[in-house]
């Protein structure tokens, strides 16, 4: 299982609109082959700082994300939003082992 945590962070006046285009990347992530979650979050403290925990089970899934038609869409959607460039942090996860608790 292969876990990435997106930190983004938009620009004060495009927040809400990040938000709905995030959103609808959520969906359309959820139903990707291989994915195991696809989680938006946004900082309590700091509105314009989020993170996106992303979990497919296997690198191949989570390059196959990158290919699909609806991330290009958000990645070009947002571009403009960013207040500085996303940084997405790659992690292996230790436990659970057992994919059933995945």
């Amino acid at each position: 299982m292969i876990v990435t945590f997106v930190h983004v962070w938009v620009k004060p006046d495009n927040i809400n609109d990040f938000i709905l285009a995030s959103t609808e990347n959520h969906q359309s992530s959820i139903e990707e082959a291989g994915n195991l979650r696809f989680d938006l979050l946004q900082d309590a403290n700091d509105p314009a700082k989020f993170v996106i925990y992303e979990a497919y089970e296997s690198d191949a899934a989570a390059a196959a994300h990158k290919e699909t038609a609806h991330y290009n869409k958000w990645r070009a959607t947002v571009a403009d939003w960013m207040a500085k460039p996303r940084i997405g942090e790659k992690h292996i996860i230790i436990a659970p082992t057992e994919k059933s608790q995945w």
